[in-house]
């Protein structure tokens, strides 16, 4: 079978799609991704074809701004939200697309839940499809700018209209049943897919780095947007005041440390989230799905430092497992991550709270056993 699967050119929303890629191409299937070309780098090495298609998301999001006067990124309204991924991206990208698919003759559609792309051309060649849902939740507002925009879309080219998205004909849900919020996404025949940390092609990218005594091991790992380095020095200075060793990510070249007694902190570029959570025992994140789905994984319970309203009720879940603590606008200060860290490594009821929802993930059904469902059910329906 020929799996094409669709991705916004964003690495949060591609590398969760990998382990059932992994898993499709292992039982013998042709797989390819339809992406911008900057997504390259993720997928040379795995060794998945690129069919090119659409933009960089930078450049999505200059003719957001030129459409509506407005930056997504300072302003992540709604209506920016569906203009950027069911608006610009699909009429920047759709035409490139569909040319690249017809050509690549696909049997299954796959696209993460915020491609409105892969819909499309599934609409159009009248193939299956099936979303995955890289994160636990849609803002109802965010679902109705996405549906109205999606459904423009879908009249211009005389295509049925969705009554809900993410469409496809299955949803495939990454989000285990303790961290999900009721009603965030439409209800449809959902099948669960467990939650991987990410791991590179070839194993480990970094020599193991062996607990130093018995002091546990603290990753840091907040968002690297424009100035959260700036931030991240106090927030690493703050926590060795605690008993502790650290590991934070960083962009590009990890350069100085910010200070603490040598061999208390590795600083690193990015590395898969499998080898970070080795030896861990708390993270500090900012409640990104990727983030909470790879700690939960592992069983390792969460301070999160949320960025906005969304990843603050994203998180709510995770605390109300007895899995966290999430700090809220105004308590997000160094001082005050330093505490929830401290409570989280006190308190072992964190941990175990942390184990059950690993163990909940555990019982998902995995990658492999996903794939082997999707060719069953795609080659029931062709056979009636």
């Amino acid at each position: 079978m020929r799996v094409l699967f669709f991705s916004n050119p964003l690495v949060a929303h591609l590398l969760p799609q990998f382990p059932l890629a992994r898993a499709l191409r292992g039982q013998g299937h042709t797989v390819a991704f339809s992406t911008a070309e900057v997504m390259a780098p993720w997928l040379a090495p795995e060794g998945f074809e690129l069919l090119l298609s659409g933009p960089s998301a930078e450049e999505v999001t200059d003719e957001v701004a030129r459409r509506t006067g407005a930056d997504i990124l300072f302003s992540p309204t709604s209506q920016l939200v569906g203009a950027y991924f069911a608006g610009a991206r699909v009429d920047l990208s759709l035409d490139e697309a569909l040319a690249a698919a017809r050509y690549w003759e696909p049997d299954l559609i796959l696209h993460e839940h915020l491609d409105f792309v892969g819909p499309l051309v599934a609409a159009v060649l009248k193939l299956p499809s099936a979303a995955v849902a890289t994160d636990p939740a849609l803002e109802p507002d965010v679902t109705e700018a996405l549906t109205a925009a999606a459904r423009t879309r879908c009249l211009e080219r005389g295509l049925e209209l969705p009554s809900r998205v993410p469409s496809g004909r299955w949803l495939l849900d990454l989000c285990p049943p303790s961290l999900e919020r009721r009603g965030a996404l439409s209800p449809r025949e959902r099948i669960a897919l467990r939650p991987e940390p990410h791991e590179g092609p070839a194993g480990p990218t970094r020599a193991r780095r062996a607990p130093v005594g018995d002091r546990p091991r603290v990753l840091v790992g907040l968002p690297h947007a424009a100035g959260a380095t700036a931030g991240l020095g106090p927030v690493l200075r703050s926590l060795g005041t605690l008993d502790v060793d650290l590991v934070a990510t960083t962009p590009g070249d990890p350069g100085e440390g910010p200070g603490l007694e040598p061999g208390r902190v590795e600083l690193l570029p990015f590395t898969p989230a499998a080898e970070l959570l080795e030896n861990v025992s708390a993270v500090v994140h900012h409640g990104g799905s990727g983030s909470t789905f790879a700690a939960a994984a592992r069983g390792i319970p969460a301070v999160v430092v949320p960025g906005s309203e969304a990843q603050q009720r994203q998180a709510e879940p995770l605390a109300a497992a007895g899995a966290g603590l999430v700090l809220p606008p105004g308590r997000q200060d160094p001082a005050s991550v330093t505490t929830a860290v401290g409570r989280l490594l006190a308190d072992p009821g964190f941990t175990v709270a942390a184990h059950r929802v690993r163990d909940e993930i555990a019982a998902m059904p995995s990658a492999v056993q996903v794939a082997e469902w999707l060719v069953a059910s795609v080659s029931a329906r062709r056979g009636r």
